[in-house]
């Protein structure tokens, strides 16, 4: 049977991807537990979401209530995300990694009214939650619930599913809100450029509240594969997962792909069974793709980039990765992206431009937020004329260039170029060139303000066994120009990261300061 066929019957609910998953798929594994071995079903994940769904509206849950979900990464957090669905709730997804200051931010400003926790959690809520927040437990749910006892909540493709809540450059996090239509549409995509099938094992390294690590979930849903969870943040655990639970797909963010890279048996030893890795949510060094390339020489390797805003943007062929190792390739299936100059008109080929987003995964825009939903979302602004203006677009604020072929080159963001020496400079161009000297594991650029530069420029690294800062300063004065050479290097034993996984540059800046 062809996974693709789950797409095949059209529901406004997103729940009803596991539903049709259940009728395909029935006993196989949906989710794994790598640490203790705990799994489900198909079927059992669906009866298990239809018992929390009767829970939630037993307990005064309606359509378009928004119902938060704190739970580790795992069996109860799958069933929690489908449960709220399925009574028409919105998902709030809340990473196991936050803090309890962020996580009473988003449950204040999502106006959560309900919470889905179990009770290992409980004794770190009752300081966290709003006053009118109901705990709901997941504790004692039967996977023995008859499908007829509960139907899903009609919902249309327009109807909110779940809301991220993600960094922004200034100030606290905003709540991206996804849609139903998005939701299929970022799944049917993925599905297909990646060739994911119920024969694949995907493993689950990224939490759930980052839509890279949700997308995971939902892929394994979507082809019938198994989703195998490993939380454990130590490389050489996720490496032993790798191998123990023959991992086909495995999805990571730079930092965690440069950590992997520092193990000695992920870089000596092929993984047998792994066919295909995964990146995005920011640019991996070119260095960093070759040593990939050359440690699992039998899995291709696809260079993605996203935006919460948009889901997923573009993706590299894995045939173009060794010819262009610093691209993020092109459209994907479903999508448009162009690349617009400041007065909104089309950039040529080599031109650098903002990347604007086009498709049907394009967000409803930010929660409670019109004015910020405003300066990222508008029109089309290369439709043609006489064009009704229905269609809405993301501005993702990032600088791109396409080349002749149509591929995409990463430049960097609007709003982190840095000035330096009348110069302006990529911090993604600086640490490309760090990583070539050979002396680090990890680096992140952060600045401070100088009268003389402008910008001067910190380099935030962490030295491999061996690596010399010395060796790295003569490196980088050989290498690169004055006005891009750091005026200052800081060692750290690790680098600060947000609960997506990704490097802190704002964590980074406030030790500096």
């Amino acid at each position: 049977m062809n996974s693709i066929s789950v797409f095949n019957t059209e529901l406004g609910n997103a729940a009803g991807s596991l539903l049709i998953a259940a009728r395909h798929f029935g006993e196989r594994t949906a989710v794994l537990e790598a640490s203790g071995g705990r799994m489900v079903s198909f079927e059992g994940l669906w009866r298990r979401a239809l018992a929390l769904a009767c829970r939630l509206r037993n307990s005064g849950v309606r359509s378009g209530d928004r119902v938060a979900i704190l739970l580790e990464r795992g069996v109860e957090s799958a069933t929690s995300y489908f449960g709220v669905l399925a009574c028409g709730g919105v998902a709030v997804l809340l990473s196991e990694t936050l803090k309890a200051r962020q996580i009473d931010y988003i449950l204040s400003h999502s106006g959560a009214r309900f919470v889905v926790c179990a009770d290992g959690l409980l004794d770190r809520l009752p300081e966290l939650l709003p006053s009118d927040a109901k705990v709901i437990k997941i504790n004692g749910l039967s996977e023995q619930m008859p499908a007829a006892d509960l139907d899903l909540t009609p919902r249309t493709g327009a109807d909110m599913s779940h809301i991220i809540y993600t960094s922004g450059s200034t100030g606290m996090p905003r709540g991206v809100v996804v849609s139903h239509a998005n939701v299929w549409a970022g799944m049917r995509a993925v599905v297909a450029y990646l060739h994911i099938n119920q024969h694949d094992r995907i493993a689950s390294l990224l939490p759930f509240g980052f839509d890279y690590g949700l997308n995971q979930l939902l892929c394994a849903i979507g082809a019938g594969a198994t989703l195998v969870v490993e939380r454990s943040p130590v490389p050489q655990r996720i490496v032993q997962t790798l191998f123990d639970h023959k991992i086909t797909v495995l999805p990571a963010v730079p930092p965690l792909w440069l950590q992997l890279l520092n193990v000695g048996r992920f870089r000596a030893e092929r993984l047998p069974s792994l066919r295909v890795m995964t990146n995005t949510g920011g640019r991996m060094p070119t260095g960093a793709v070759r040593s990939l390339r050359g440690s699992q020489p039998g899995a291709d390797l696809i260079l993605m980039y996203g935006l919460t805003e948009a889901f997923r943007s573009t993706y590299l062929p894995p045939d173009l990765v060794d010819r262009k190792p610093g691209s993020i390739g092109r459209a994907i299936p479903g999508a448009e992206i162009l690349v617009v100059r400041d007065d909104l008109t089309p950039c040529a080929p080599g031109e650098i431009g903002q990347l604007v987003h086009r498709g049907p995964t394009v967000t409803l825009g930010y929660w409670n937020d019109p004015v910020a939903t405003c300066a990222r979302f508008g029109s089309n602004p290369l439709r043609p004329a006489g064009t009704p203006d229905a269609e809405r677009v993301v501005f993702s604020g990032d600088l791109v260039r396409m080349d002749e072929d149509g591929d995409l080159f990463f430049i960097g963001r609007r709003d982190t170029l840095i000035k330096s020496l009348g110069h302006r400079v990529s911090p993604d161009e600086i640490t490309e060139v760090l990583y070539g000297s050979d002396e680090i594991v990890e680096s992140v650029i952060t600045t401070e303000p100088d009268e003389m530069r402008g910008d001067a420029i910190i380099a935030h690294v962490v030295l491999k066994a061996g690596g010399s800062l010395e060796r790295l300063k003569q490196y980088a004065a050989r290498e690169m120009p004055r006005y891009m050479q750091p005026v200052r290097y800081t060692v750290h034993e690790a680098l600060a990261r947000t609960a997506s996984g990704k490097h802190d540059s704002r964590a980074l800046s406030n030790i500096e300061g």
